[in-house]
């Protein structure tokens, strides 16, 4: 995605479709790859490519739909610490964070550590501390 400002979430929807949607918005928005969103939500790539194209959603009372809630609540976190700007909200997955010694993104992706970070960002003021 190329543009600076991000597209504000203001709740997470409790229907499939709609957050379904909410979350391949915030994949686009964060230039996760499909692959990323399926490890952090324990899908499988053609799950998340389905929902893409439209053939299927998530489903209540199931992982994935509950893991779809927290990474949408991460999204908007960051969306509200950084003012909408995607770009920083990008960078900001992406950078080394003195916290953690490491990047966010990897630890979505390769650690499997989303509720940590969730509670990080709803707990801090200042996200590069």
């Amino acid at each position: 995605m190329t543009d600076q400002q991000a597209v504000e979430i203001d709740s997470i929807s409790d229907q499939p479709l709609g957050r379904t949607q909410q979350l391949l918005q915030v994949l686009a928005m964060l230039d996760l790859f499909q692959a990323e969103g399926a490890r952090i939500l324990h899908l499988h790539c053609a799950d998340i490519a389905a929902m893409g194209n439209a053939r299927a959603r998530l489903q209540p009372h199931t992982e994935g739909w509950r893991r779809a809630a927290d990474l949408i609540a991460l999204y908007q976190s960051l969306y509200r610490h950084l003012h909408g700007d995607g770009v920083q909200m990008r960078h900001w997955l992406r950078r080394q964070h003195p916290k953690f010694a490491q990047t966010p993104h990897l630890m979505l992706i390769d650690e499997d550590r989303l509720p940590e970070l969730l509670a990080y960002l709803r707990t801090t003021d200042d996200l590069y501390s």
